[in-house]
């Protein structure tokens, strides 16, 4: 029995660990899961976003079809539920500071990424995701991130147009992370070039858009009324 004892002590603590991940997994996934710009629509506008502007559940929209006073804190809240989850890993009990914690960390990303994306709590229809990667990318890399945000905001200052200001920052993201900033974690050097891939291949519609001209400019300020 004393034997086998130190065995099974650990086994339990690995069950014991396994069931905290598992739990910071799913909080990230819940937390993402907030749809944030459609309760503000149906509290406080009584409309569902996705039934109006470009029909996406997202900062971009809630600006364009319910103005500043509504696209401002939803674009806050979503970004805070990609930074607020990575901070899950520390209850996972993987050491902090290793190459496994940050893989850990980009999962927790992942999963309240795919939560605004797939809400539970909205029928699984939710936006991009552009904020929310934008604040998992804050915690992990706030210069690289900041400096990109910088190249949006003057894209879209200079063109009028989000989705050429997202695309530009999205391109120069790994570039910053890399060369400029200089990472050395592969894990996060790879997710960089992932999100970069990315967020070009949700806005696939958007340059067909802009090859034809239809691609509308964002208009500050314009909201709907009933």
């Amino acid at each position: 029995m004393v034997l086998f004892f130190p065995k099974f002590a650990l086994l339990e603590i690995d069950k014991m660990q396994a069931l905290h991940i598992v739990e910071a997994l799913l909080g990230a996934y819940l937390l993402g899961s907030i749809p944030t710009s459609i309760w503000v629509g149906k509290i406080f506008y009584k409309i569902d976003i996705r039934e109006y502007g470009s029909g996406n559940a997202g900062a971009t929209n809630t600006f364009r079809v319910m103005g500043a006073k509504a696209g401002i804190p939803v674009f806050i809240i979503d970004l805070v539920k990609g930074w607020l989850a990575l901070y899950f890993a520390r209850y996972s009990g993987i050491a902090e500071g290793t190459e496994l914690y940050v893989i850990f960390q980009l999962t927790l990303g992942v999963c309240a990424f795919l939560g605004h994306v797939f809400p539970i709590f909205a029928g699984f229809r939710g936006g991009k995701g552009v904020a929310t990667l934008a604040g998992v990318c804050t915690a992990l890399n706030p210069l690289a991130t900041l400096s990109a945000f910088v190249i949006f905001a003057l894209a879209f200052l200079l063109t009028g147009y989000v989705s050429i200001g997202s695309m530009l920052a999205g391109i120069a993201f790994p570039f910053l992370v890399i060369f400029v900033f200089n990472e050395q974690t592969f894990s996060l050097i790879a997710f960089s070039c992932i999100i970069s891939l990315f967020i070009l291949f949700t806005h696939r519609k958007n340059i067909q858009r802009l090859k034809t001209g239809s691609e509308s400019r964002f208009f500050y300020g314009k909201k709907h009324h009933d």
